[in-house]
């Protein structure tokens, strides 16, 4: 019986179209693991929004918003030693894994403005997000000082376009339109934020709603938030 190639992790630099498509980027080098990690940290989390009701004590507790999920690795070791090769057979220095790993997954990218987006894969795991945390920890030294294996922290959050968002809200209740109450500290491009994930869809509601401008909004209005293309 022949034997399957061990899956290794690898993290890839992915490029967003104009469509909101995400996809990798094989044009910029990617980072594969020399040795997995001993496993990950996959968080889900919803946001609930508290309205008081006048003459009852406690508050009303409603849904308001998924939060993006957010994957953490845990103890993924960079070893240098020259005991574990890459796939071409020759040993990696830490400050080169180090340094491609964040040319990946950290490395701002100026002509965007933003974090590189990225792609997990690890076996059938597939995540697409950016990172929120990285950090080193070195543990084994030449006698020289130079490091010869690190333990690495990180920790993803969820990466959708806004195309993207839409779509799925449209295609799981495709006729939807949010009614929201607008709260004291409310902003239109904060609303549209929270129901669209994107806030330059303002100009749009304040159409909808047939406001003039889309800072006259008061606490207590009723805004209309229909799905938008």
């Amino acid at each position: 019986m022949a034997s399957q190639k061990k899956a290794l992790l690898t993290i890839s630099p992915c490029t967003v179209g104009t469509d909101g498509t995400i996809s990798v980027d094989s044009s910029k080098k990617k980072f594969e693991a020399l040795i997995n990690p001993s496993g990950y940290e996959h968080t889900f989390s919803l946001k609930y929004a508290k309205s008081k009701v006048l003459g009852q004590p406690g508050t009303e507790t409603k849904y308001d918003v998924s939060q993006p999920e957010k994957i953490v690795l845990k103890e993924l070791v960079l070893d240098g030693t020259g005991v574990v090769k890459s796939s071409n057979s020759q040993p990696v220095s830490v400050k080169d894994q180090i340094d491609l790993l964040k040319s990946v997954v950290y490395t701002y990218v100026g002509s965007k403005h933003e974090a590189p987006i990225v792609q997990l894969t690890w076996g059938s795991f597939l995540f697409y997000g950016r990172v929120e945390s990285l950090k080193f920890d070195y543990t084994l030294f030449k006698p020289s000082g130079v490091p010869l294996r690190a333990k690495v922290s990180l920790t993803f959050i969820e990466y959708q376009s806004s195309e993207e968002i839409v779509k799925e809200a449209q295609n799981e209740s495709p006729d939807l339109t949010h009614l929201v109450e607008v709260k004291a500290g409310d902003t239109l491009p904060l609303l549209c934020y929270r129901i669209y994930q994107n806030s330059a869809y303002y100009p749009d509601v304040a159409r909808i709603n047939n406001l003039t401008h889309f800072n006259d909004i008061k606490p207590g209005m009723q805004l209309k938030f229909p799905p938008l293309q």
